[in-house]
């Protein structure tokens, strides 16, 4: 079945996907509410704070004043000027003011270490804005379509079929653009490059013949010798003859110039000529 680029392809039971974004929105709005009330709470802590700053001050300045009074009525005792009495009472007013003093930073301490802030809720909101995120993530991935142009072959599901991960349910095959991939000898590749240009006939109907040019060429094979097994993603080609030391075979990419769709197919026997110069004779493969 041949598909277009934004195509629905299938879709899975979005409910439990959709459930997650609107609980995560929920705890979002619950959450940018709680932090709306604390930083009010913050506020009002930072004013009283400032209050009881502004009351210290006013302490410091009545025992400042307290001590001058002392200190200036002193020396007038032994002069008669004043009584001892009335020293006792300025001295008592000092002692007065000056725990009121003490009383007044201990109260400004305590106001500063109340004052809280909003950084916890304003991190647990980034994490709940992850969580939003992701759930709508899931929920774009509930609906899946084409990403381009093809064709859908080896289709292994059906409506209502439930749909386990890693396991493939169609093959999605890119028809926008075909290549033929052909092996070369090694010797047949002296000025072969990206670029190239190609002829293509294909074995199904070899009477038309396709324009190309080589997209690329293979820079390693998967050695076949004993004792030269390298890890695996290197192509590996069989040599014809195994009694012989032959000229390996590296393969070479073409893309098609305009592929007829009803007859390109994965899999599809080829034969490819190669035009590395012009005028010079193309080498068959």
């Amino acid at each position: 079945q041949a598909v277009k680029q934004g195509d629905l392809l299938f879709r899975i039971d979005p409910r439990p996907y959709q459930d997650a974004l609107a609980r995560g929105n929920a705890s979002l709005v619950a959450l940018d509410r709680q932090i709306e009330l604390t930083q009010r709470t913050v506020n009002a802590q930072q004013y009283n704070a400032q209050s009881v700053r502004a009351a210290v001050e006013r302490a410091r300045a009545a025992a400042s004043q307290a001590s001058d009074t002392l200190h200036r009525m002193e020396p007038l005792v032994s002069h008669g000027y004043v009584s001892a009495e009335d020293v006792d009472r300025a001295r008592t007013a000092q002692r007065a003011t000056q725990a009121e003093l003490s009383a007044a930073q201990l109260q400004a301490q305590q106001a500063v270490a109340a004052v809280s802030g909003v950084d916890a809720l304003v991190a647990q909101r980034a994490v709940v804005m992850a969580e939003i995120s992701i759930a709508e993530l899931n929920l774009e991935y509930s609906t899946v379509r084409a990403p381009f142009d093809g064709r859908i072959v080896s289709l292994e599901t059906s409506t209502g079929q439930f749909a386990s991960a890693l396991k493939p349910v169609f093959t999605l095959i890119d028809t926008r653009h075909w290549y033929v991939v052909a092996n070369f000898r090694e010797t047949e590749l002296k000025g072969v490059r990206a670029g190239t240009p190609a002829t293509v006939y294909l074995m199904s109907d070899t009477g038309q013949r396709f324009q190309g040019t080589v997209d690329s060429i293979s820079y390693g094979i998967a050695p076949d010798e004993a004792g030269l097994a390298l890890p695996g993603g290197l192509p590996r080609i069989q040599r014809t003859l195994n009694w012989v030391h032959v000229s390996q075979r590296f393969p070479v990419k073409i893309l098609i110039d305009k592929p007829n769709p009803e007859l390109f197919r994965v899999g599809t026997s080829a034969v490819a000529v190669l035009e590395p110069g012009r005028g010079n004779d193309g080498e068959r493969h």
